[in-house]
């Protein structure tokens, strides 16, 4: 007896005494090819080594979607729960992106446009400065600075009218930042808006002064409306949770926001740094402007409004935002989800020249997708960054997006925005030292009852892999000794026709 093995299953052969006829040998030949040309079945069941982690963990293999897809094969290796739409988390991003890449382009950049609406001589403007934003998600402190500072080299010093916010790109709706957590104020709950600037926050910088007994607390940047109120006292504690005794009280009054800490840190944390999301967009703006105007010799008279560029304003700076390349690396290498809101909307607000919002963009993508052949009617987008609770997609459908991303010609832009496995992003501090390290870009999502990545390996055989790993329930936290082993397994290339 022999053994012949096709990509399918092992043929046992029996031989006779006298030898096949021509005619047997040419239907075993056709049966051959048959089963070459119909390719591997993929796997339905979980390798061992992830079966027994999930075990461990104490998660049922019901609560996961798994998906590999060599990108130059005709079928999948493992599809198990495949079709089952699950909440992806932040891997939803990788959606956002790689349709921002291909429909809005590599160097697409945001422009945040300066006007003036009145006669200007000598430094004075007899009128209004109108700030007009498209959305530009990395609108930092610095960049915001750097706008500024352009008015100012073009000879603006004082304006006697108001700042008035062109916030128009944008229908938002009523964003309550409490919605997903009940955490109002967490930076990264913080609404997309079409002049957003530097991600609405204040970076709070807790100093222990160890001479004094009490932590130096400074706002970067203080909006001029801000004040804060300081009762910290420092601890000889060893270092462990900073923020677990400090209290955060916010009082808002007629001449702005008044901030509250109390409580003690332990000296040995050292300086420590607390984001707080305060203020409304445009109370921010206007704030954090006034703050650097003045820094900067210039003044303002009037007040802070929204309002739209009266026809008769000309343009009079403009700062353009990084592009495209450098805002996805920031979005997929440190999960933003600010960012991402923003470049969410920003489809829609490209594509259909209206103002973005959310459920104009979603269908953007669907559209999109449809397009490139990509049928999926699980696809859920709430606001494109996976911090939602709705947000849906099949472990399937987004190894298969993977598998077209790779034929496209943004793969290099959005393979390289992925973070690299034990090198940087979220994902630098895990499996290092082993053999996967270095050879695979994931995308990671987490949530309170989610764990999910999404990415490509290079396998040891020198292969792409397409590789999709989705948690739901309440033991996801513990899942990622079962992931990592998914990564490993992958790199091995042991899965079923790899």
């Amino acid at each position: 007896m022999q053994w012949y093995r096709n990509a399918r299953r092992p043929v046992h052969v029996a031989y006779c005494r006298r030898p096949p006829t021509p005619f047997m040998l040419l239907r075993l030949l056709l049966a051959a090819f048959a089963v070459f040309l119909a390719g591997p079945i993929a796997a339905q069941e979980l390798p061992a080594v992830v079966a027994q982690a999930l075990a461990k963990a104490g998660i049922p293999q019901a609560s996961v979607g798994a998906y590999v897809h060599g990108v130059n094969a005709a079928k999948p290796a493992l599809a198990f729960n495949a079709a089952q739409p699950m909440n992806p988390a932040s891997t939803i991003k990788l959606v956002t992106t790689y349709a921002a890449l291909e429909l809005l382009g590599p160097t697409f950049t945001w422009k945040t446009d300066a006007y003036i609406a009145g006669p200007l001589h000598d430094g004075v403007l007899t009128g209004d400065l109108v700030l007009k934003g498209s959305g530009d998600p990395k609108l930092t402190l610095e960049n915001f600075w750097l706008l500024l500072r352009g008015l100012r080299q073009r000879g603006l010093k004082e304006i006697r009218g108001d700042l008035v916010l062109d916030r128009s790109a944008f229908d938002a709706g009523d964003w309550d930042p409490a919605r997903f957590d009940g955490e109002p104020m967490r930076a990264y709950n913080v609404g997309p808006d079409a002049l957003l600037v530097n991600f609405k926050a204040v970076r709070f910088l807790f100093v222990p002064e160890i001479e004094h007994g009490t932590a130096r607390i400074v706002p970067e940047p203080k909006p001029a409306q801000l004040s804060v109120t300081n009762n910290v006292r420092l601890t000889s504690a060893p270092c462990g949770d900073w923020r677990a005794n400090l209290r955060m009280d916010v009082q808002n009054g007629a001449a702005g926001p008044r901030v509250t800490f109390t409580g003690s840190m332990p000296s040995s944390c050292g300086e420590r740094i607390w984001n707080v999301g305060l203020l409304s967009h445009s109370a921010y703006a206007g704030g954090v402007f006034r703050t650097l105007w003045e820094e900067m010799g210039g003044t303002l008279a009037g007040t802070v409004r929204d309002g739209p560029v009266p026809p008769n304003a000309r343009l009079f700076a403009t700062q353009e935002s990084p592009p495209l390349t450098e805002i996805v690396r920031d979005i997929n290498k440190f999960s933003n989800n600010v960012m991402a809101r923003q470049l969410f909307l920003t489809l829609s607000a490209e594509a259909l020249k209206l103002p973005g919002r959310g459920d104009r963009s979603a269908r953007t993508v669907a559209s999109w997708l449809s397009q490139k052949g990509l049928e999926f009617p699980e696809l859920v987008m709430e606001n494109g960054s996976g911090l939602s609770r709705i947000e849906r997609i099949s472990a399937a459908s987004m190894g298969r997006m993977l598998v077209a991303a790779y034929q496209s010609s943004v793969m290099p832009e959005l393979m390289s925005s992925m973070p690299l496995v034990a090198y940087d992003g979220t994902m630098r501090k895990r499996l290092k030292l082993e053999s996967v390290a270095g050879q695979a870009h994931i995308k990671t999502g987490s949530l309170a009852d989610v764990r999910s990545i999404a990415g490509y390996v290079l396998d040891r055989h020198g292969r792409r892999q397409a590789v999709v790993f989705f948690v739901n329930g309440p033991n996801a936290g513990a899942a990622q000794p079962a992931i990592d082993a998914f990564l490993r397994w992958v790199y091995d290339g042991t899965a079923p026709g790899a």
